[in-house]
């Protein structure tokens, strides 16, 4: 897994210097709860290839958030289910290191989830069930479109 990620400014950023924001975000209002979102989106590009776009989303519900993003590309993408079942994978190995790194640092006061870029209308229907059974195996809460912002909005953002 590529480490950096970049901020909304760009500034790039490793997984520890992300937790000591994460912390400090939490910590200026720690009444507030927290929301910590991973979500992936990606864009087919030329020759069987794609351009993958992973956040990490943290939301102070009701009040705002930050988020943290990378772009990764990817070949040997052949159809819509390659796509985003690689998306999936790549959101849930960022989540497991994302994870460990909070439980590490001891930060629990936080609701976690995976968000699948997969809704009711369009291609992807068809695929909700096996990306929801994928992640709920890998014991992670998850949301699809619409609810899935880290994924359609955060991530598609950048791709």
């Amino acid at each position: 897994m590529n480490e950096t990620f970049s901020n909304s400014f760009g500034m790039q950023l490793s997984i520890p210097e992300i937790i000591k924001e994460i912390k400090n975000f939490m910590e200026e209002d720690g009444e507030r709860q927290y929301k910590i979102i991973v979500g992936t989106d990606s864009e087919r590009t030329p020759v069987n290839h794609a351009d993958f776009v992973t956040a990490l989303v943290v939301y102070r519900v009701g009040n705002g958030g930050r988020y943290f993003w990378r772009r990764q590309k990817i070949g040997n993408i052949y159809n819509l289910h390659d796509r985003i079942i690689r998306e999936v994978l790549i959101s849930l190995e960022a989540a497991k290191k994302l994870l460990t790194e909070l439980q590490k640092n001891k930060l629990s006061n936080f609701d976690f989830e995976i968000h699948a870029d997969v809704g009711e209308n369009g291609e992807t229907k068809k695929l909700i069930q096996e990306v929801v059974g994928i992640i709920r195996a890998n014991n992670f809460e998850v949301k699809t479109k619409p609810e899935s912002y880290a994924a359609s909005n955060v991530a598609d953002r950048h791709v």
